[in-house]
């Protein structure tokens, strides 16, 4: 088949009418994404529950510290359960304040946990 002059206005204007449709749909979903996100946002604006940090031990287990009011609590999230491990007084939650949020200063706060939680099982053991 030869490639003549016959039909190229044809095929210009439909390559450009798929260029401008394409154009369209790209920033009718940027608008809609942009829009969720805002919204989503203000859902979560005022909110007595926060996660405050999480801390990621296997591919399906966390330990996370929660924000519920005005005390902290960590709990382990698995794959089918939420284990309350205790709550954590604020003034042992180090805040760092950085160019991506607030973060805290979870290391610590497990190695104190362990310590505590090794203190126990060595007074089980006595009795």
């Amino acid at each position: 088949m030869l490639l003549t002059g016959v039909g190229t206005g044809d095929d210009l204007a439909r390559l450009l009418s798929v260029l401008l449709i394409f154009i369209a749909v790209l920033g009718v979903t940027l608008y809609t994404t942009r829009w969720i996100a805002k919204y989503q946002k203000m859902q979560s604006v005022n909110r007595n529950i926060e996660v405050v940090e999480t801390c990621r031990l296997t591919a399906n287990k966390f330990v996370q510290i929660i924000r519920l009011g005005d005390t902290y609590v960590a709990v382990a999230v698995c794959k089918d359960t939420v284990t309350l491990l205790g709550e954590v007084p604020k003034d042992q939650i180090e805040f760092k304040v950085d160019s991506g949020g607030t973060s805290v200063n979870f290391k610590d706060f497990l190695e104190k946990a362990k310590l505590f939680n090794s203190g126990k099982n060595d007074e089980s053991k006595e009795e």
